[in-house]
């Protein structure tokens, strides 16, 4: 049995005098005392629950499209160093082939080394070409049944979330068909404001990086950003690097859309390491000051950390700490479907934890009771 006691966020707010009890990974007694075992480790720091990415590629030179169980394992120790706990490992719009290789490559990764992988992320390849952002126009195509039940196989017990264009040939039938298996997200299209209205009542549930690869919302023509911001119990991703999305649409997207925005990090395989140019699938993107791009100056994903989006959000939009939390934990659990396990400092749930600074860095984790090297 451990023992941790100082700050932590607790039911919905920050309190002093908290004290965390886990064994075997899990939380067995969280209770606000003033009785201290002689035993127990005092934290300077904010105990806060581990950070749940539902949105991330790669990292420290890795990327999920690798294929291969090095890479997945430097992944996930990557941004566990970092804060995130949990994920859902993300691909991109390729080959058939391609795409089959990095979903059972993922399947395998293992869990003892770094952030759990609690969901597969796929994102594309039934989106527009259109707005395809970063990634191979040629890998797109049609939404397929036989397809996406092929590549579920491969993870059967994993949650599985789509990224989809509404407007994509055969995605009404595609989200109909699996509507109770797979969480579907709107993105990368160029849909107007009917038909993504249209694709939550078929069964979407979700949007992929909210502002971004999308249709604006503009007052006469409300787009794909307004069937978001309207909608009354779908969720939606923000990457918070301070480039893809202005802090006051952060604030924004967080006030229309309260309990249902989860920040997300779309790193790629160049998050972590120096400024220079990195491989996205078949793209070279180059990093310069923090921002990755393609050679036209299209934005390809990011080098955030979850770390870095929960700093963010309190010092760039401006959002006080105790709003913020949740957006990196108990949303994306909901998410990632771990929300009876993750996203609380709570009894019985999984002992995932991060301790921030006064700065709100990311100061120390553990993963499942395990403290894990930070740098």
């Amino acid at each position: 049995m451990k023992h941790l006691y100082g700050r932590a966020f607790v039911d919905g707010a920050v309190r002093d005098d908290i004290l965390v009890r886990y064994e075997h990974g899990v939380l067995v007694d969280v209770v606000q005392t003033l009785r201290v075992p002689a035993d127990a480790e005092r934290v300077d720091g904010l105990l806060v629950p581990g950070f749940i990415d539902v949105h991330v590629h790669g990292g420290d030179g890795a990327d999920f499209m690798d294929a291969h169980g090095e890479s997945t394992s430097r992944v996930i120790a990557f941004h566990a160093r970092h804060g995130t706990t949990a994920l859902a490992a993300t691909t991109l719009s390729a080959s058939r082939g391609d795409l089959q290789n990095a979903v059972e490559a993922i399947a395998r990764g293992s869990v003892e080394d770094g952030a759990e992988i609690v969901a597969i992320h796929l994102e594309g390849p039934f989106i527009s070409p259109d707005r395809a952002g970063a990634q191979d126009r040629q890998s797109i195509r049609g939404a397929d049944i036989h397809e996406l039940s092929a590549l579920i196989a491969e993870a059967p017990r994993m949650r599985w979330i789509v990224t989809l264009a509404p407007e994509c040939e055969g995605a009404q039938r595609l989200i109909e068909h699996f509507r109770e298996r797979v969480l579907f997200s709107i993105g990368h299209t160029s849909a107007d404001h009917a038909l993504a209205v249209a694709a939550l009542e078929w069964g979407a549930q979700h949007f992929t990086h909210l502002y971004n690869a999308m249709t604006g919302l503009h007052h006469r023509d409300p787009g794909v950003v307004g069937a978001a911001l309207t909608s009354v119990d779908a969720t939606a991703e923000l990457i918070a690097d301070g480039v893809h999305v202005h802090p006051a649409a952060l604030r924004v997207a967080v006030a229309a859309m309260p309990h249902r925005i989860a920040l997300i990090t779309d790193a790629i395989r160049a998050c972590g390491l120096a400024d220079g140019t990195y491989k996205l699938y078949d793209y070279d993107v180059t990093v310069a000051d923090g921002t990755a791009r393609l050679a036209d100056g299209t934005l390809a994903g990011s080098v955030l950390t979850m770390g870095n989006a929960v700093k963010n959000m309190v010092e760039l939009a401006g959002l006080p700490i105790e709003t913020v939390i949740p957006l990196a934990t108990e949303v994306p659990a909901r998410i990632a479907a771990v929300a009876d396990r993750k996203g609380k400092i709570e009894m019985r749930y999984d002992a995932d934890l991060v301790m921030l600074s006064e700065k709100f860095e990311v100061e120390r984790v553990w993963v499942r009771g395990n403290e894990v090297a930070h740098v």
